[in-house]
C-alpha cells in the first residue's frame, strides 16, 4: 500500500496511457482515469507520506474548473469554432479546386510543376483554412488524379498532398497553435509570429526536395505536356502586371505618406493590389485582352485568398484585433467569397455548421476530462514527479529540448495532436519554464513535432484522409481513356517517410535557430549598451556646497542662502501684511 501510495503519479500516468492503447476514447481515458485515482488517493493518503493531497471536499473545484476561465469561460478557445467553420466554408466554395488548377497550370511547363503547386496551394490552404483535413481531402480530389494521370511516381504523390496537408498545423491560423497558447499560458498572436517563419522554411524545404527529386529522378515527375496548359502561355504578361501593380502602390504610398505617416505602405500596397484585380477582371469580362489568361487566371483567382490572410493574420499582428476577432472576421470573409463565386446555400452553411460543432465538441470534450485528470494528477503531485524527471535529464536545456521532442515524437505514433497538446503540454511546460526556456519557442517546438503525428505510419490522420478519396481500385481516366492503376496503402505509407524525416530535420533546425521564432518579441536592447547622463548643474557641487574655486551664480531675491549651515535659533523674517482692503466703497470689476 505504501509503495502504491507514494509512486501513484507513475501508476496513474501508464494507466492512462494503457486505456488509449487499448482504443477507449480519449476524453473518457482521462476523465474516468482521474476520478478512479481521485477515489483511491483519498484511501491510501494516510500510507502516503504527505505526498497525496487529496480530500473528497476538493471535488468542489470541478465546477469551477469546468465554467472558470480554462474551459466553458475561455475566449482564446473561442476562435476554434471560428476557423474550422472558415476553413470548411471555403473548401465547400471551391477555393482549392481553382487554387490547384491555376497553380499547377503556372508551374506545369517545369519538371515537377505539379508538386510545387500542391504544396504552394498547401501553404495558402493552410493560411486561410487551418484544417488538415480540409487541406488533405481537396489536394487528394483535385490533384491526386492528375499526378497519376500524367505520370507522377504514386509514392512521391502521395506523399506531398499528406505533407502539404499538415501545414495547417504549423502555418498560422493553425488550431494546434491556439489550443497550444492556451495551454502554455502565452498569447495565441505571440505563438502566430514565433510560428510563421518556422512554417514558411518548412515549404521551402519541402519545395528545396521536390527540386533535388525531379534532377536525381526526372522521371517521377515530368512537366505537363503541351495540350495539358489550357490556360496557354503568358508569364510575361503576368510579370508585367505585376510591375504595373508595383509602380501604382509605389505611387499611392507617396501621395499618402504625408498624411497617413506609418500606414500610407499599407494602404499604398492595397491600393495597388484592388487596382490590379479590378484591370483583370475587366480585361476577362470585356474581352480586352491586355493580359493573358494565365494571367488573368492567377490574379482573381490568388488575390481573393491573400486578401482573407490578411483580413485574419494581418489584423491580428498588428494589433488591431485579437484571435478570436480574427477569426470571426474570417468567417464573414469567408461567407463572402463563396458567395461571390455563387456557390454559398443552405446546404453549405448546413454542413458547415455541423463540422463545426462535431469538432469544438470533440476539443470541448477532451479539455474537460483533462481538467478532472489533471486535478488528481497534481493531487498526487505528479507535476512535481514529472518536472524531477525532465530537468534532471543530461545536456540541461538543449538534453531536455531534445528529450521532450523524442517523447512527443514517440507518443504522436498514437495519440494525435489535441489529446498530445492537452495530456501532455500542461506536464511539460512547468519544467521548461523552470530551465528559463521561452515557452513561445517550446510551443512552436511542439506544434512542428505533432505535426508528425498525422503523417506517422501507421495511425497518421492525414494518411487516413488521403486514403478515404484515393482511388482503391483500377480506374478509367476521363481525359484521356486510359486505365489507371490504383494508389495502395503501403505507397501512401512509404511516400510519407521522407516527409517525415524533413519535419525531423526542421525540429533540429528550431532548436539550433531560435531566433527564428524569438523574433516574435521585437528588437532587444542590451541593458550593457544603455547610458545614462545625469545633467550637471552649474551653481552646486554634488554635495551641495558652493564649487571649489569657482564663482556661484547671484542670488536671487528672497532666495535661502545654502552656503552657510542653518540657524535654528533665528525666526524667519516676517512677511509684510498685505494692504488692508478698503470696505466703504463699493467694488470695482475692472
Amino acid at each position: 500500500m505504501e509503495f502504491i501510495a507514494q509512486n501513484m503519479a507513475p501508476i496513474m500516468f501508464a494507466s492512462l496511457i494503457f486505456f488509449l492503447l487499448i482504443g477507449y476514447p480519449v476524453a473518457f481515458s482521462l476523465a474516468a482515469n482521474g476520478l478512479m485515482f481521485f477515489f483511491i488517493g483519498v484511501l491510501l493518503s494516510p500510507y502516503s507520506g504527505g505526498s497525496i493531497n487529496l480530500a473528497w471536499p476538493l471535488l468542489h473545484a470541478l465546477p469551477d474548473n469546468f465554467y472558470g476561465s480554462r474551459v466553458m469561460s475561455n475566449d482564446t478557445l473561442l476562435a476554434i469554432p471560428f476557423f474550422t467553420f472558415m476553413g470548411i466554408v471555403l473548401e465547400r466554395s471551391g477555393m482549392a479546386e481553382d487554387l490547384l488548377d491555376t497553380i499547377g497550370q503556372l508551374f506545369g511547363p517545369v519538371r515537377g510543376g505539379l508538386a510545387y503547386a500542391v504544396i504552394f496551394v498547401g501553404a495558402l490552404l493552410a493560411a486561410t483554412t487551418g484544417v488538415v483535413a480540409a487541406s488533405v481531402i481537396a489536394m487528394g480530389l483535385i490533384s491526386l488524379p492528375i499526378m497519376l494521370r500524367y505520370g507522377y511516381d504514386r509514392r512521391l504523390a502521395s506523399g506531398v498532398i499528406a505533407a502539404s496537408g499538415t501545414l495547417a498545423q504549423i502555418i498560422p491560423p493553425s488550431l494546434v497553435l491556439i489550443v497550444l497558447a492556451d495551454q502554455l499560458g502565452r498569447s495565441v498572436g505571440d505563438m502566430y509570429k514565433g510560428a510563421l517563419i518556422p512554417g514558411l522554411i518548412l515549404t521551402g524545404i519541402y519545395m528545396l526536395y521536390i527540386l533535388l527529386m525531379s534532377i536525381f529522378r526526372p522521371k517521377s515527375m515530368p512537366a505537363l505536356p503541351l495540350e495539358a496548359r489550357t490556360l496557354g502561355h503568358g508569364v510575361l504578361s503576368l510579370l508585367a502586371a505585376l510591375l504595373a501593380a508595383v509602380v501604382v502602390s509605389y505611387a499611392a504610398y507617396r501621395y499618402l505618406a504625408p498624411n497617413h505617416g506609418g500606414n500610407a505602405d499599407i494602404l499604398g500596397a492595397t491600393i495597388g493590389v484592388i487596382f490590379i484585380y479590378v484591370m483583370a477582371i475587366i480585361d476577362q469580362r470585356l474581352k480586352i485582352n491586355v493580359m493573358s489568361r494565365l494571367a488573368q487566371q492567377v490574379i482573381i483567382v490568388l488575390i481573393p485568398p491573400l486578401a482573407l490572410i490578411f483580413l485574419v493574420l494581418g489584423t491580428i499582428f498588428l494589433g488591431i484585433a485579437t484571435p478570436t476577432e480574427g477569426g470571426a472576421m474570417g468567417a464573414v470573409g469567408a461567407l463572402a467569397m463563396a458567395a461571390m463565386k455563387g456557390r454559398l446555400s443552405l446546404d453549405v452553411v448546413k454542413q458547415a455548421l455541423a463540422s463545426t460543432t462535431r469538432l469544438s465538441s470533440f476539443v470541448l470534450f477532451i479539455l474537460i476530462g483533462a481538467r478532472v485528470f489533471s486535478l488528481t494528477f497534481y493531487g498526487v503531485n505528479g507535476h512535481i514527479w514529472v518536472e524531477h524527471l525532465l530537468t534532471s535529464l543530461p545536456g540541461g536545456e538543449v538534453g531536455f529540448l531534445i528529450g521532450v521532442n523524442i517523447l512527443v515524437f514517440v507518443l504522436a505514433f498514437f495519440l494525435d495532436f489535441f489529446e498530445l497538446a492537452f495530456i501532455i503540454v500542461p506536464l511539460l511546460a512547468p519544467a521548461a519554464d523552470k530551465l528559463g526556456i521561452d515557452l513561445i519557442w517550446f510551443g512552436v517546438l511542439l506544434g512542428v513535432n505533432m505535426q508528425t503525428s498525422f503523417m506517422h505510419p501507421p495511425f497518421g490522420f492525414a494518411l487516413f484522409y488521403l486514403r478515404s478519396v484515393a482511388a482503391r481500385v483500377p480506374y478509367l481516366d476521363r481525359l484521356t481513356g486510359k486505365q489507371i492503376a490504383p494508389v495502395t496503402t503501403g505507397q501512401i505509407y512509404w511516400g510519407a517517410v521522407p516527409f517525415v524525416c524533413i519535419q525531423v530535420i526542421m525540429i533540429g533546425l528550431t532548436i539550433a535557430f531560435p531566433q527564428m521564432v524569438m523574433h516574435y518579441k521585437g528588437t532587444v536592447v542590451d541593458p550593457a549598451t544603455i547610458n545614462f547622463q545625469v545633467p550637471e548643474m552649474p551653481s552646486l557641487s554634488p554635495l551641495g556646497t558652493p564649487p571649489v574655486g569657482g564663482s556661484t551664480a547671484p542670488a536671487a531675491p528672497g532666495a535661502q542662502d545654502l552656503s552657510q549651515p542653518p540657524s535654528f535659533d533665528e525666526k524667519p523674517p516676517a512677511k509684510p501684511a498685505a494692504p488692508a482692503t478698503d470696505l466703504s466703497q463699493p467694488p470695482s470689476f475692472k
